[in-house]
């Protein structure tokens, strides 16, 4: 298995099932679930086999099985009764920790898998929503925390690019745009996240709307050429890392003199833009999340 090491703190194992450290500890000792090693030191660590068997528990045990029943089962019956609630699960939520252990493993069969499961039950929007999205925050936190590392953020999300990709080329081929508002979405120099701007993009493209992607890193000054081809824009982007947090309100102004004196939109999310005061920028709207946002349009 190429992950990122074979020995997990019980932080690590926190971080990645999501199960508290104490309850883990209680299910050790009460349950004789786990049977952690000790290094020469004496420090606990775990292994990959406890992680995929903390997993499975905690899957089951989302599920309403009760922990003393759990602890009765075999490691196999533990895997046949996971198989089951994922066979029979009538949530997309339940294939969080399946997915999880595709990216441990940089296993993209078994991606593909669970993704095709998925899709002969849910929508993708539901599949993104439901699934990806709380999926991608968990990891962007265990990445933070040094359980994981970018190599496997990496691997997951472009995995995800790759059905919003697909999903969107699918909407496209409908003749289906409603009126003359144009959707640009953008992020400026330095931004490289783009993921969440292509479920923007599907959401409009669903919505009916034309949409023009450009993608990461582009300069203030080449909007000029959408604008100029372009009436009733609204633009759409995320600043995360540019522009910095004391530079917001700087840009802003710029990009409204540019682009937005004629009605046209900016808007903006990402965590450099929270609790920022606009007062005198016309035209800007922050929003929180991707629901937030579609509000606007």
């Amino acid at each position: 298995m190429n992950i990122i090491t074979n020995h997990f703190s019980i932080k690590d194992i926190e971080n990645l099932s999501g199960i508290k450290a104490h309850t883990i500890r209680i299910w050790e000792k009460r349950y004789q679930l786990f049977e952690p090693k000790r290094t020469d030191t004496n420090i606990r660590y775990y292994v990959v086999e406890d992680l995929k068997k903390i997993l499975n528990v905690s899957l089951l045990v989302s599920k309403g099985l009760k922990i003393s029943k759990i602890s009765k089962l075999s490691d196999d019956e533990i895997r046949e009764a996971v198989i089951l609630q994922v066979a029979n699960s009538n949530s997309s939520e339940g294939f969080e920790n399946a997915v999880l252990m595709a990216m441990l493993n940089f296993d993209q069969n078994q991606f593909e898998l669970i993704y095709n499961k998925l899709t002969a039950e849910f929508s993708f929007r539901e599949i993104f929503n439901n699934l990806f999205i709380p999926l991608l925050y968990k990891i962007g936190l265990q990445w933070q925390s040094d359980t994981i590392t970018p190599a496997h953020e990496h691997f997951i999300s472009n995995l995800i690019t790759q059905k919003l990709h697909v999903n969107i080329e699918r909407v496209n081929q409908t003749d289906n745009v409603v009126n003359d508002k144009v959707f640009v979405l953008f992020l400026p120099l330095q931004e490289i996240h783009q993921l969440g701007l292509l479920f923007i993009q599907y959401e409009l493209i669903l919505k009916g709307y034309k949409t023009i992607f450009l993608g990461e890193r582009v300069p203030l000054e080449s909007l000029e050429s959408v604008f100029k081809l372009h009436k009733n824009i609204s633009f759409i982007s995320y600043f995360t890392v540019f522009p910095p947090k004391e530079k917001v309100i700087e840009y802003l102004k710029s990009f409204e003199q540019k682009y937005l004196k004629n009605g046209n939109k900016l808007l903006v999310g990402g965590r450099n833009v929270e609790g920022i005061e606009l007062e005198g920028i016309l035209n800007v709207e922050v929003f929180k999340d991707f629901k937030a946002l579609l509000k606007y349009v």
